[in-house]
């Protein structure tokens, strides 16, 4: 027995040993990888390849590597804007590229402003006498915006394209909230702070309604008039007009319909496409990593870009980006953390590096305490004789307008939608909820703030009092920051504000924006202030460094794009459903979850966020409570 348990220990000590060493190598390769300097692969003389499945944003969130790993979210693809502008403007002037081809296939969409950006880009392609290409099995009214700058826009037999025009329904909840007797308690300034009415209403106010389609009607105008300049034949007003009878006229052909229109050039799948493009970039000479790799030659966007490092030349302009919402703590990227950029901006903060800086803002607002502190650290610029200048992007409403009160100058695109200078906060709690089931409260304190604020049994009349004040103290402070920063007095800002969106525009028209302008107008004025003078100068983006095991793992995990799949009318239709059922959890979510005064832009909410929609949400213990009150999972 003594020899049978020697011999076990040592088997047992042996499968240890292997297992130790199976971790260590295994830690190592993952070592090496990380650490690893990934060289660029060989860019092919023929077509750029950008294959668009997924999203185009203004900042690229970080993946969650357990996330990926577990198989929970992050499977929809992004796209930097400025990556894919640069791509672009790079093929324009590279004699190796010979033809661009856009692959929309799998595109979800991106929002107005960059997509027009993007289009400039390829009409710079098409100057330098290159031919761009695209293809979708189905384009929407983003793939569209985009095939009509092209040269050449294919669509499959089945597919077809469409244009629905910006705008849609947002959910209501106080019929939700009646139902099971939720005191949805809603604190705000502003008539037109309307991002509290799905808590209070069951449908828009007459004010939130007409600043709605205020907003929305700049955007359509826009958006007709780009695809207009692109396609001056295309005839997107009698599509939109009556779709039915424009789509019947080509016997319900969805791709017929859209030739027709003058929105697609040329009808044939996918392999008939590829024979086009090969046409004109020639037989791939190479192998191409993933089964369904063209056969034409190509390089994909990854390859251009790492074959084109930035060059870093002359004076750098520092540029920190602020997108998505802002929120308090280390959030983001994707996800405006006020501390993660506070806390970009003081470690930069260095005024013989940076000649100036352009603050970035593609933001509907959020947290006041985080927009305050991350003004505050924009002005630590300021202070150190840095010149700050604003460019906004898509939107920067409300927190998000907060936060460009200290550029020297504020540039913005007729679309844009900002301003939206309110705040509100809402808290709930379930005290009747509860009562219907037999549950009261009941306790004793020694002051009237004792046990408050309470979520089963109500708020008292000194609590409800103080969360007023304090929104009105806010609202009082927002409109004290925009009035020094633009010159004006408070009661001036206040005919502008309260609550009321506005595009680029008329921003500019009513003193809350100075100049109408993109990224780059914006750098120009950076380094002019800056003064650069004739020298050479160029964009650093304060970035932290990114994390190498989330990018490994994403690369391992990549390919599962289950959720960015549309293969025709319905597919499209069905995908962006289901992503809007997300998002419209996690808009309930963001009521009953923990959060302090806000100033958040409901507006902004209209266009879909297939980036946090694409999400499993995180409940909060309200929402958690209202949905199995529900009977819902």
């Amino acid at each position: 027995m003594r020899f049978a348990s020697k011999v076990w220990k040592l088997l047992v000590a042996v499968k240890d040993a292997m297992a130790l060493l199976f971790l260590l190598m295994f830690f190592g390769l993952v070592y090496a990888a990380l650490s690893a300097r990934p060289a660029p692969g060989r860019v092919e003389d023929g077509a750029l390849l950008l294959e668009l499945d997924g999203t185009v944003v203004e900042e690229k969130s970080q993946s969650d590597p357990i996330a990926l790993l577990m198989g929970a979210g992050g499977s929809v693809h992004e796209f930097q804007a400025r990556d894919i502008e640069r791509a672009l403007l790079l093929a324009a002037k590279d004699q190796r590229i010979k033809v661009v081809v856009l692959d929309l296939s799998r595109f979800l969409g991106g929002r107005y402003i960059h997509l027009h950006d993007i289009g400039e880009a390829i009409d710079e392609v098409r100057k330098a006498g290159k031919p761009v290409l695209t293809f979708a099995n189905a384009y929407a009214d983003d793939g569209v915006l985009l095939a009509a700058h092209a040269s050449e826009a294919w669509v499959d037999p089945m597919g077809g394209a469409f244009v629905t025009g910006p705008g849609g329904n947002l959910q209501f909840y106080k019929g939700l909230f009646d139902k099971f007797k939720v005191n949805a308690h809603v604190y705000r300034v502003g008539t037109y702070k309307s991002a509290v009415e799905p808590y209070m209403r069951t449908d828009l106010s007459p004010e939130a309604r007409e600043d709605l389609q205020f907003v929305l009607d700049a955007q359509w105008n826009a958006y007709r008039a780009d695809i207009a300049k692109a396609r001056p034949k295309a005839q997107l007003d009698r599509m939109t007009g009556d779709p039915v009878a424009w789509l019947k006229l080509s016997g319900g052909d969805i791709a017929q319909a859209g030739k027709a229109a003058g929105l697609i050039d040329r009808i044939g799948d996918k392999t008939e496409f590829e024979n086009r493009v090969e046409d004109i970039a020639g037989e791939s000479a190479q192998a191409h990593p993933g089964e369904d790799a063209p056969d034409y030659a190509h390089t994909g966007l990854a390859t251009w870009l790492a074959a084109n490092p930035v060059k870093e030349e002359g004076a750098a302009i520092g540029v920190v980006t602020i997108a998505g919402e802002i929120v308090d703590g280390d959030a983001g990227p994707g996800t405006a953390g006020g501390d993660r950029i506070a806390r970009l901006l003081d470690e930069n903060l260095d005024a013989g590096k940076y000649k100036a800086l352009v603050v970035r803002i593609d933001s509907p607002g959020g947290s006041v305490m985080a927009s305050e502190r991350i003004r505050r650290a924009i002005l630590r610029w300021k202070a150190a004789k840095i010149p700050v200048v604003v460019s906004m992007g898509s939107m920067a409403a409300s927190g998000g307008y907060w936060v460009s009160t200290p550029g020297q100058r504020v540039f913005a695109e007729p679309a844009t939608v900002t301003g939206s200078i309110g705040v509100f906060a809402v808290i709930t709690s379930f005290e009747k909820t509860l009562a219907d089931f037999g549950v009261t409260s009941d306790g004793v304190g020694t002051t009237p703030l004792s046990g408050q604020p309470d979520l089963f049994a109500g708020l008292t009349p000194a609590v409800d009092g103080m969360l007023q004040t304090s929104v009105e103290s806010n609202y009082a402070r927002f409109l004290d920051v925009v009035g020094k920063a633009r010159g004006k007095t408070a009661l001036q800002v206040d005919a502008i504000a309260q609550g009321r969106v506005w595009p680029g525009a008329e921003a500019q028209h009513n003193g809350l924006v100075d100049q109408m302008g993109g990224l780059g107008d914006a750098l120009t004025y950076a380094a002019k202030l800056g003064k650069v003078g004739n020298g050479k100068w160029h964009a650093a983006y304060l970035e932290e460094d990114p994390d190498p095991f989330a990018a490994f793992v994403e690369g391992l995990t990549s390919g599962s794009q289950e959720q960015a799949t549309a293969y025709d009318f319905a597919g499209l239709v069905a995908t962006r459903q289901q992503l809007q059922a997300g998002q419209a959890v996690s808009r309930l979510d963001a009521l009953l979850g923990v959060k302090g005064v806000q100033a958040y832009c409901l507006e902004c909410g209209m266009e879909p966020d297939y980036r946090q929609s694409a999400k499993a949400p995180e409940r909060g213990p309200g929402v958690a409570m209202l949905l199995r009150l529900a009977g819902w999972k």
